[in-house]
């Protein structure tokens, strides 16, 4: 196989060999489980072995399935936005923050429209953090303010205005017909309105959230499910020295 050909890994390098789990609508028995077999089949895979069929329901069977994928993939040709930064952990980032700012680096944080989830927003900005990391209220050299959820966008942008903040970020959790995206581009819109597409570092957050997805929409970063607070620490104070041309070594 071509060097940069890869298929999974189940038992030797690239036997293809993949585990899936789903439900289908039928009730549990052999009928079942060779629909299942079939079903997998169809999709393209080799070697199908269902290893697990158990009813959930009326009419409902759960199944897991052993098979072989046929396709490789040219990892070659998979190209992604990485966010660049240079990864920090709490003692440093004050320290890049005190000696290049020279103040403290003021951020507010919020769940915007009618999403009511701050599990995200909370585990970045309350001071116990996520995963044994701090966050960004724990830090002396960061002003955070954490406005909660189902705050408007419009009530966020005043109190970044009000605190003159570096950085803006927003929480949203994937939803129905996409609406989370809606909820950013409204945002960029407020900003356009008041000329202060510029003025802010723009941060996204939640699941299903990508830093491609953060290019696409016009924001500066975007963070998924499992960020430490210092990364998204990291990414501000990189970027808002590189911004204003300065290099802060470690202390």
């Amino acid at each position: 196989m071509k060097e940069d050909l890869v298929r999974p890994y189940g038992d030797t390098l690239n036997d293809g060999m993949v585990q899936l789990s789903f439900t289908l609508p039928v009730e549990n028995g052999p009928r079942a489980k060779k629909a299942a077999e079939v079903y997998v089949a169809k999709l393209n895979f080799e070697n199908i072995s269902v290893v697990h069929a158990q009813k959930i329901a009326e009419n409902f069977t759960y199944f897991v399935v052993f098979a072989r994928a046929v396709p490789a993939l040219d990892y070659s040709q998979v190209k992604v936005e990485e966010i660049q930064l240079e990864e920090m952990d709490f003692y440093e980032i004050n320290k890049r923050i005190k000696k290049g700012l020279k103040r403290p680096l003021r951020v507010v944080g919020a769940t915007i429209g009618s999403d009511a989830h701050t599990v995200g927003i909370d585990a970045i900005m309350n001071p116990k953090g996520y995963n044994q990391d701090y966050g960004l209220e724990r830090y002396p050299q960061i002003e955070a303010v954490n406005m909660g959820a189902q705050v408007p966008g419009e009530a966020l942008l005043e109190k970044a205005v009000e605190m003159e903040a570096d950085a803006i970020l927003i929480s949203q959790t994937v939803t129905k017909n996409d609406s989370h995206v809606q909820n950013y581009e409204d945002f960029k819109e407020l900003l356009k309105d008041r000329d202060l597409q510029d003025r802010f570092l723009l941060i996204m957050g939640g699941p299903g959230i990508t830093h491609e997805l953060s290019v696409k929409l016009g924001y500066d970063a975007g963070f998924g499910p499992g960020t430490l607070p210092s990364r998204v620490a990291s990414f501000m104070v990189t970027k808002l020295l590189a911004d204003q041309g300065l290099k802060v070594e470690s202390a």
